[in-house]
Formats: structure tokens, sequence, C-alpha cells
């Protein structure tokens, strides 16, 4: 199913927080994670996830560090700070207030 982009943008950010809220990843394995835990309702690419990694590490939202993989390749792990965490919280309060809202509105049976 395609979402419409507005409401697929207004996840993502709430969405990368999570995940990173759980442990440290890099993007790749960022991405698998969302796939599979929609059943890859949300197809996100890289083209999704990295400029939001960039905006949310400039908002100091996130870290960066550098870890050499076992194969020797060098990876780029994230992880979420404080204010990532506080971010999060009022995220996710948010969420819920809107999605309580809406389905209020959209779940009504008509008479």
């Amino acid at each position: 199913m395609d979402f419409s982009p507005d409401l697929v943008k207004g996840s993502i950010e709430p969405v990368i927080l999570q995940l990173l809220s759980e442990q440290e990843r890099y993007g790749y394995e960022i991405i698998k994670t969302v796939n599979l835990r929609t059943g890859n309702v949300f197809d996100w690419k890289e083209g999704t996830l990295y400029p939001w990694l960039h905006r949310l590490e400039g908002d100091k939202l996130i870290q960066s560090r550098w870890v050499e993989a076992d194969s020797g390749r060098q990876r780029k792990y994230y992880r979420i700070t404080k204010r990532g965490l506080a971010s999060l919280a009022e995220r996710k309060d948010e969420w819920n207030s809107f999605s309580k809202a809406v389905n209020a509105l959209l779940l009504v049976q008509p008479a």
C-alpha cells in the first residue's frame, strides 16, 4: 500500500528515534528493521533514511561513531542522545493523542 507522503514524513523521525532507543544501529540495519517489522509496508530505502539521520544528528537527537566490522569495512553506528529520548517521549505522546482523535472521527459507524 502506498501512503500519502505527508503521512510517511510525519512518522520517520519517531520511528528512527524509537529504533535507536532500543539499541545502537547502523543505517542499513535501521532500514532492514523497519521493513521487517512492518512487513515491507514501510519500504524504506537509503534515500529516505540518510537525510533524516543527518538532520537528527545536526539537531543533536542522535550521535554517530565509526566502527570497524568483522569484514574490515567501516560502519557508521547511530545512537540516541538524552535530548533524543526526550524528543521521542514528546513525539509518542503527540502521536497517541493525535491518533486517538483521528480514530474518534474516522471509526464512527454511520447512523
